[in-house]
């Protein structure tokens, strides 16, 4: 690339502000974003260099779309340009999302603000079955699929199966069908575009060849690994040998340490496992305080994963112990921050110098592909459960032989509320409205339903 100079840091770390200020529309929109500034207005790398870094990225856990950033910045400018791309990407998403945990707290309460997330439960219940349609399309491609769709869902749903065990099961299963050559586990190459424009790797800032700095030996890995992984669970370990196992700053340090490392699946995987302990085990929040959160992800920039701060938030501002609750949920986010994306840096610097040993290992990508199909059933669970809380008041469970199933009080429906999730579905489906339009026009549609006296609980 003759006619382009290489940027500085300092102009790259002005790009990688935009891009974190414009992070909306969850990661497909803030992936098809970095690709259009990077790729096609910047040309700091091409089309080829692009998709395999986003497929290195898709094989871990945590927000692919903030390791993408991470990948490119480390590619760019080495560790610093790293971390100061994953950064810039989560800042206005902590921001925001803190600046509203605040809100929540203080006046959720108060009639608009109620009414305003009414209306973000249902906009936020037709995007997770949008999300279980479009996920489902890519990944159940055959009976095998379905059948780990189905099997995980049972599990989740009927048996309350931790998420991570359900993971573990289903890439066992696909790294079992590859090595025995099962058709139904042979990867399928991705010959989708992320782009609409096809820049050739030569025609760039990087050109073809990899950069210097990437060609690093394993003590150069080792080293960087070892650091953030000190970074990550030092304070971890110190909030269980200060506070013991039982505070709820170190339930939220260990809890979401674990998530870290199990989600794969994207935020919507994610968000079922949360939901599941957040909500069922822990106690933190209520399933309609969780729909409430993720209504806030989807409407700031950022990973909809930062919903998991507002999580932490509230289940430190509700046992704050001697802090004031205020500070309590502020710690509480920022911790639940910190150990959720610090891993993110670990996966990126550890594996990237080694990412050709990895591009065409079929067995790894036949059990990642099982993986994706389990996320669906898992994802389907959220949609179902966020289903019945959202349309009906009453939930009672039902218990058998293992079997526990939430029932809905059919009296209890919401008439309401499941006219608003029909409108926000016909929306979607039918006319094709983006998330963002969806999620402000059922906003609305609450706040006017409070204020025309019509709103029930």
């Amino acid at each position: 690339m003759q006619n382009r100079s290489y940027p500085t840091l300092a102009e790259a770390t002005r790009i990688w502000a935009r891009i974190g200020l414009l992070s909306f529309g969850g990661p497909a929109g803030q992936i098809a974003m970095m690709h259009r500034i990077l790729v096609e207005e910047h040309k700091w790398l091409g089309e080829q260099r692009f998709l395999h870094a986003l497929n290195y990225c898709m094989l871990l856990p945590g927000p692919e779309a903030q390791q993408l950033a991470v990948y490119i910045g480390w590619l760019m400018h080495r560790t610093a340009g790293g971390i100061i791309a994953g950064v810039l990407f989560v800042i206005p998403g902590i921001v925001a999302i803190m600046g509203l945990s605040w809100i929540y707290a203080i006046w959720g309460n108060v009639g608009i603000v109620e009414g305003l997330f009414f209306g973000l439960k249902a906009a936020v219940l037709a995007i997770v079955v949008q999300a279980v349609i479009r996920i489902g399309g890519r990944a159940l491609r055959n009976g095998a699929m379905l059948a780990i769709a189905a099997g995980a869902f049972i599990a989740i749903f009927g048996f309350a199966v931790p998420f991570p065990i359900i993971i573990l099961a289903a890439g066992i299963i696909g790294f079992l069908g590859a090595r025995a050559g099962v058709p139904a586990f042979k990867p399928r190459i991705n010959q989708g575009k992320v782009g609409a424009k096809q820049i050739a790797d030569a025609d760039t800032l990087l050109g073809e060849e990899s950069p210097a700095h990437t060609r690093v030996d394993a003590r150069w890995a080792l080293r960087i690994s070892l650091v953030i992984l000190s970074l990550w669970l030092i304070p971890v370990a110190l909030l269980f040998a200060l506070l013991g196992p039982d505070d709820v700053f170190s339930q939220i340090a260990g809890f979401f340490s674990v998530m870290a490392v199990v989600t794969f699946g994207g935020a919507y995987a994610v968000l079922a496992y949360v939901a599941q302990e957040a909500v069922q085990n822990f106690g933190w929040l209520t399933p309609g305080e969780m729909l409430d959160g993720l209504g806030m992800a989807e409407t700031t920039p950022g990973p909809l994963i930062m919903v998991t701060q507002f999580v932490g938030f509230m289940g430190a501002f509700r046992a704050p112990g001697t802090l004031p609750p205020l500070l309590a949920g502020t710690l509480g986010g920022l911790l639940t921050t910190w150990v959720t994306f610090a891993p993110c840096f670990l996966w990126i610097f550890l594996g990237a110098p080694f990412i050709e040993r990895l591009r065409d290992n079929t067995v790894l990508t036949a059990a990642l592909g099982a993986i994706t199909a389990a996320v669906v059933g898992v994802i389907l669970n959220l949609a179902v459960w966020f289903g019945l809380h959202v349309v009906f008041s009453e939930v009672v469970e039902f218990s058998s032989f293992g079997l526990a199933l939430d029932i809905p009080v059919l009296e209890s429906i919401n008439w309401f509320s499941a006219l608003l999730v029909l409108a926000a579905m016909i929306a979607i489906f039918r006319f094709g409205l983006g998330p963002v339009t969806v999620l402000a026009g059922c906003a609305a549609a609450g706040v006017a339903l409070h204020l025309a006296g019509g709103l029930t609980a």
